[in-house]
């Protein structure tokens, strides 16, 4: 398979997943500063990708898929296979897409674009800031009893999750408003396949 990625993106979600799958993931770096988006050869990523944003999964059989939740599924579904299970069909597998498009809906897009586009302005950054607070306030309540997202298991949801939250720094959101949640993102960086995920996204 191979991964269409940019470094600083949320696509280190499905690297990270990847990586605690034991999926072998061949990466091709994007350009999402030029314009038109391009790969390292000077390839249109739009002809590979119409909708022109990463993460984009290229499977074996040449097919294209996208989106980030959709990606991690399919990729949380091939580690099961090759961990001798099969694809959850139980409510455990419903939780873990409530997550995922709680991460996707309630935190991805609520810093994305408002926060990695100053020509908004400040007051819909400050709007965005708040929003995400309080999404935060959900997530330090979780984590006050559980380890992560989907209880003791580490999981792609918490990839996805820790993809997004390691941003908030860099967007003037201080996690030490949250401990619980602080203590989780040290607690996925500290995994040896997130840090080696971490190294190859850049």
């Amino acid at each position: 398979m191979k991964l269409y990625y940019a470094t600083g993106a949320c696509s280190l979600a499905a690297i990270i997943a990847a990586e605690e799958a034991g999926l072998q993931l061949d990466l091709v770096r994007v350009d999402i500063k030029a314009s038109p988006h391009v790969l390292e050869d000077g390839t249109d990523f739009c002809s590979i990708n119409p909708k022109g944003y990463v993460p984009a999964l290229q499977l074996d059989s040449g097919e294209i898929l996208t989106e980030g939740a959709a990606i991690l599924q399919y990729l949380n579904d091939r580690g099961s296979q090759n961990a001798g299970g099969s694809a959850e069909t139980s409510l455990h597998a419903y939780r873990l897409q409530e997550w995922l498009i709680f991460i996707a809906t309630e935190l991805h897009k609520s810093f994305s674009p408002w926060l990695f586009h100053p020509e908004y302005g400040e007051q819909a950054a400050a709007v965005a800031r708040a929003r995400i607070a309080d999404r935060f306030d959900l997530l330090e309540l979780h984590f006050g009893s559980s380890e992560y997202l989907m209880g003791d298991e580490f999981g792609v949801a918490d990839a996805y999750c820790y993809a997004i939250v390691r941003w908030s720094p860099g967007k003037g959101i201080d996690l030490a408003s949250w401990p619980n949640l602080s203590a989780y993102i040290e607690r996925v960086a500290s995994r040896t396949k997130v840090a080696a995920a971490v190294h190859r996204h850049g």
